[in-house]
Parts: structure tokens; C-alpha cells; sequence
């Protein structure tokens, strides 16, 4: 009856030690501890310079080989990155390899320039 008139009835201590313990399993399903940082290859690095007389900016360090590899893999050319293309615009012109190989003594396929006394 209190449901009708309008007053809720006072919460169950087992009703919310449920719900609290099915919100915290839900939670637990959804998280992921993550330890390992690395740079998002599909972003630009920007760097930005160094001030030339500080001291701490100069002294070098040595370099870190996989941080390399990393920077050098994102800014190569789609081409070189993937076997086929991951868009549908990249699709023009990812083959440019010419389809047959140019005879330069077959004068059906090769137009030279040539040099006329007009054109001198």
C-alpha cells in the first residue's frame, strides 16, 4: 500500500548490499589495468625545440631503438605501412607499378619529344 500512496518503503540493507555488489562485479568486467605506455603511431609526433642555452637540454642521452622504429614505422607512406589499402580513397592509385613494362624500341607505345627547327 505504501507503494500506491505515494511513499516509498525504506531500503533493505540486503537489497542494497546486492545491488552494490553486482554494480562493483559490472565494474570489475569493464576495467583493464594498463602498465604499458606506448605512442599512438596513428598521430603526429610535434616536438618541440629546445632553448640552446639551457644545460639540461643538451646533455644527450642515449636512444631508445624501439621508440625509433616506432616514430620511423608512422611516418612512412600508407603504401609501405599496409599490404592493401585501409580506405576507400586510398584505393586510387595505390597500385603504381605500370601494368606492362615500356619497350623503348617499340614505336607503337613510346611517343619520344622530338626536336624540331621550330622548337630549337
Amino acid at each position: 500500500m505504501a507503494a500506491r500512496s505515494g511513499e516509498k518503503e525504506p531500503p533493505d540493507p540486503v537489497r542494497q548490499n546486492q545491488l552494490l555488489c553486482e554494480r562493483v562485479r559490472k565494474e570489475l568486467q569493464c576495467q583493464r589495468l594498463h602498465t604499458q605506455y606506448d605512442v599512438n603511431p596513428l598521430h603526429r609526433v610535434h616536438t618541440i625545440t629546445k632553448k640552446p642555452m639551457s644545460w639540461h637540454d643538451n646533455i644527450e642521452e642515449p636512444a631508445d631503438a624501439k621508440f625509433l622504429n616506432l616514430i620511423h614505422q608512422a611516418a612512412l607512406e600508407p603504401t609501405k605501412k599496409y599490404a592493401e589499402p585501409q580506405t576507400e580513397s586510398q584505393e586510387i592509385g595505390w597500385n603504381t607499378t605500370p601494368l606492362i613494362h615500356v619497350d623503348r624500341t617499340d614505336r607503337r607505345l613510346y611517343f619520344p619529344r622530338r626536336r624540331t627547327e621550330i622548337t630549337k
